[in-house]
């Protein structure tokens, strides 16, 4: 008996599957590092990728 394959995810359309970013807030610590901040997509909530939902035919019929 075959099984049915599990959904495959998809890339997040919101941030592109790049779901974290470091962003500059300009200047440099003491030690000459680039002061950074982490950014994270609100859509997938720093994953890159989003979940397949099924659609159940006939449900709301």
């Amino acid at each position: 008996m075959t099984q049915h394959p599990p959904p495959a995810s998809r890339i997040c359309p919101a941030c592109d599957g790049f779901a974290s970013v470091a962003v500059t807030i300009g200047g440099r610590d003491p030690r000459g590092h680039l002061r950074t901040i982490t950014a994270h997509c609100s859509a997938c909530h720093g994953t890159g990728i989003v979940t397949v939902r099924r659609v159940r035919e006939g449900a709301g019929a």
